[in-house]
């Protein structure tokens, strides 16, 4: 049994009894049977009952009990709520989603309110392919999630990072889902039940989750952008507007309603990118090694960028190599200028050696969920840009 599947097998106690600040904790299992639930009690955030059992075991911390629930002792663990987010690193890498219900008010409005427990609400669920906290995130690849939406012989696919913005679709044989999934490798999968169970996603299957494609994905996908029509942002197939409305929910979903700031889908359609099973890519070693070391790897051997967009950059155009002449040639012109304009090269690397990753300060910033270090991040990065222009 994997880790995150061990939840599955942890029945739920009944509400029943439950005292005002247990309720809150059942409603918030409710809404997210299939996460473990972080509950903010004062300086703490605690997981309870299964969610306790499972949490413990994978973060290696003790259990205990408290109090009493229909007789039986309650199961609890708890980690520091000024420290929560190297535990929750923890516990993401290793497949699981974790809903943090999290205190609304505190305890003078509490009493004002003349309440019986602080009120405490769901303010996000957080899951691989939707999150942002730098501690959490590879600064040097993206975080993609994929959704999938079957369409007879062929599949809508659309992947995005909500810590860039950057989102792509395409339709494409339902044969060659195993290229794209070797091509992103995506964080996280977001696919009806039935496409979960073929062959393609079978080994990949703690980093997906079931979601049933929108009958209404042009209008969804309309409202989240603000247009009327989605012509202006390309030609796309319909299953490729369907996986990119199920993108587009889910990230409102984890994000208690808010979407960050998305860049307008893209559809690629794969044209002019060389096409390259899973087996040719593993055997390429372009980006890790057979054994999975990303040092041992052509990207590993190359890579001399300067900052986490640049090496992300670097990456994505290695798992996606070019195959019409026009865009190669265009390529190695930039290089070739490069290469022979010492002084113009040695101080655009100076300029962005230590650059700040802009993009993913900003991805915060729309959600309000920013730092200051984030606001710093944007004031150094437009001060570089300043400088190089």
């Amino acid at each position: 049994m994997t880790d995150a599947s061990a939840l599955e097998s942890k029945p739920v106690p009944s509400a029943a009894g439950a005292t005002p600040a247990l309720a809150q904790w059942f409603v918030a299992k409710a809404a997210h049977p299939d996460a473990l639930i972080f509950f903010r009690m004062g300086d703490f955030f605690e997981m309870l009952f299964g969610d306790a059992e499972v949490a413990s075991a994978a973060l290696d911390i003790a259990l205990s009990y408290r109090g009493e629930h229909q007789g039986e002792k309650v199961p609890l663990c708890g980690v520091p709520a000024h420290a929560y987010e190297s535990y929750l690193a923890r516990l993401i890498r290793r497949g699981f989603r974790v809903a943090i219900c999290d205190q609304m008010e505190t305890p003078e409005e509490q009493k004002r309110r003349k309440a019986p427990t602080i009120r405490r609400e769901v303010v996000r669920l957080v899951t691989p392919g939707t999150v942002t906290e730098e501690a959490l995130l590879e600064a040097a690849r993206p975080a993609w999630l994929l959704a999938l939406a079957p369409a007879g012989d062929r599949l809508g696919a659309a992947w995005l990072d909500v810590t860039t913005g950057a989102f792509g679709t395409e339709s494409l044989p339902a044969a060659d889902l195993t290229s794209l999934l070797a091509r992103l490798e995506p964080a996280e999968i977001l696919a009806p039940e039935a496409l979960a169970r073929g062959a393609a996603l079978a080994s990949l299957a703690e980093r997906i989750a079931h979601l049933d494609p929108p009958r209404d994905g042009i209008r969804r996908v309309t409202e989240a952008f603000g247009v009327a029509t989605l012509d202006g942002f390309g030609a796309f197939a319909p299953e490729e507007i369907t996986a990119a409305a199920m993108a587009v929910d889910y990230v409102r979903l984890t994000q208690a309603g808010a979407l960050p700031r998305l860049a307008p889908p893209v559809p690629t359609g794969g044209r002019g990118l060389l096409q390259m099973d899973g087996a040719t890519r593993r055997s390429l070693e372009i980006l890790r090694s057979e054994r999975g070391d990303p040092r041992h790897s052509l990207l590993g051997a190359v890579d001399r960028t300067v900052t986490p967009a640049g090496a992300r950059e670097l990456a994505a155009r290695l798992a996606s190599p070019l195959a019409d002449p026009a865009p190669i040639a265009a390529r190695h012109d930039a290089v070739g200028f490069l290469l022979a304009a010492d002084a113009v090269r040695a101080a655009l690397r100076a300029a962005l050696k230590g650059a700040p990753d802009m993009a993913r300060a900003l991805a915060r910033l729309s959600l309000d969920r920013f730092a200051p270090r984030d606001l710093g991040a944007i004031r150094e990065g437009l001060a570089r840009a300043e400088a190089m222009a």
